[in-house]
């Protein structure tokens, strides 16, 4: 495992090793500077703990991560691979004494491809830059999280990032036909394919996709697109309580229709919103639910009329089809600013569990029930369609006991959806805060096959070290 050279604190540079990195990388791309690197010692997962971090380096090709590696490597120096820091699990924070690897300046979109529908694009590539590149082609890549304007592609696909429309498209694992990478052993590697259909060999870039830079560092991804999709209809619903919204998302389900988009925000998140950005939605509604399809044609029509229904039956207080495009954008904004506005609160812990769908009503009464046996504020924002749920832990600034509390309820979340037959992550990661869940998730002996494919591709613990699979 990774160790400090006897003769300097943990969290103090190697020098051997910051001489190295400046001999072997161009001009600019290491720093050292503890100001600068202290914007970069962790993600957006503020309780999360993390270390200070000797070095950040951001370079520009593959190859000059693959010299990042070897030098971390010769001098038993951690790395802990970094994309746009945007991650809620603390994935990217650093541990004392490590290089921070970040890729935020591998900015290019080598290719996208209309007959292949494909893309390759480098790392730390902006989500939502590469989407509206690609509609300058006519297509699109569907994977969209509420981060999609500062998150990166490295970082979604080391994260299996999800969003708002996966209810119907999938998730990045989904969309990801190959990678290139650099191994913890230092060697430069490409898996995957680029043809519509492959089956040779083990799926390792399936096993890369979600990996938090644990099992490599990403430097190149070809994605999958989709054509261009036709304009969505928007069905909203105003419920006086989630179990009822919860009750609407399951309905929705057992139609047997698939939206292109079901979003839950309750009072506390309008609120947030509301105060930050007065929009003036909480004055008429406890919870919002927000309904999308993108069938064609009367397809589209004859959906967004059984969405409506379903919420109307299922106890909304009002629900209408949205027939202003710039209305139906507003609403959906909201759901996007929640947590931004809820941050301005107090410290938030956020939870990212996902139940089956028919479990999504219970799931909302018991968060519900935790929120007042622990005396801690839970705000709600869900992916509801595809079940994966996200409760926001808010307390005040400074208090630790309420702190405590929340800990506490974030724990028995995580219990009660395992009891429901859900996940401890749909799409946030595991990081730091989810490594007692994964155990009780996985059981014993699924837990040695991941660390038995760690040490195969990171023998030696260099990469994101205690993440994940970390005590």
């Amino acid at each position: 495992m990774p160790h400090a050279l006897p003769d300097r604190a943990p969290d103090a540079p190697d020098p051997a090793l910051i001489e190295r990195l400046h001999r072997d990388l161009p001009g600019g791309r290491v720093v050292t500077d503890p100001a600068l690197l202290a914007g970069y010692a962790h993600d957006e997962a503020e309780w999360a703990p993390h270390g200070r971090p000797a070095a950040l380096v951001r370079p520009r090709t593959a190859e000059e991560v693959r010299a990042v590696v070897l030098a971390c490597l010769d001098h038993a120096a951690p790395v802990v691979p970094r994309g746009a820091g945007t991650g809620l699990s603390g994935g990217a924070n650093a541990v004392d004494g490590a290089v921070v690897l970040s890729t935020e300046a591998m900015t290019a979109v080598k290719r996208i491809d209309p007959l292949e529908r494909l893309a390759i694009v480098e790392p730390g590539v902006v989500n939502e830059d590469l989407r509206t590149a690609c509609a300058a082609h006519g297509l699109w890549y569907p994977p969209d999280p509420a981060s999609a304007r500062w998150s990166t592609i490295g970082g979604n696909v080391a994260t299996n990032a999800g969003g708002i429309c996966c209810v119907k498209y999938g998730v990045t694992r989904d969309y990801v036909l190959g990678l290139q990478f650099v191994t913890g052993t230092g060697e430069l590697v490409r898996v995957g394919r680029r043809t519509a259909k492959g089956v040779a060999g083990y799926d390792l870039t399936g096993l890369m996709v979600g990996s938090e830079g644990t099992l490599g560092v990403i430097t190149e991804v070809t994605l999958r697109l989709r054509p261009g999709r036709p304009p969505e209809h928007t069905v909203a619903g105003y419920f006086s309580s989630v179990v009822d919204a919860g009750r609407a998302v399951a309905a929705v389900a057992a139609a047997g229709v698939t939206p292109s988009a079901l979003e839950l925000i309750d009072r506390y998140c309008l609120e947030a919103v509301d105060a930050w950005k007065q929009m003036g939605l909480s004055a008429d509604a406890d919870v919002v639910l927000l309904g999308r399809t993108d069938a064609p044609g009367k397809a589209g029509e004859e959906e967004a009329e059984t969405v409506l229904r379903c919420f109307e039956d299922a106890g909304a207080t009002w629900a209408a089809r949205s027939t202003d495009p710039q209305e139906a954008d507003a609403l959906f904004e909201a759901r996007r600013l929640a947590y931004p506005a809820l941050e301005r609160l107090g410290p938030v812990l956020t939870e990212d569990i996902c139940v089956p769908k028919s479990a999504v009503p219970e799931m909302l009464g018991r968060i519900h029930a935790l929120a007042e046996r622990h005396d801690t504020l839970i705000a709600n924002i869900a992916h509801a369609g595809d079940g994966n749920l996200h409760p926001l832990l808010i307390t005040p600034p400074g208090d630790e006991a309420a702190r405590d509390r929340a800990q506490a309820a974030f724990r028995e979340i995580i219990t009660e959806a395992l009891a429901l037959g859900g996940t401890v992550t749909g799409e946030h990661g595991v990081g730091l805060l989810k490594r007692e869940g994964l155990r009780a998730e996985l059981g014993p002996e699924v837990m040695a096959l991941n660390r038995a494919v760690k040490d195969a591709l990171d023998p030696h613990g260099l990469l994101n070290p205690g993440k994940v699979l970390g005590r």
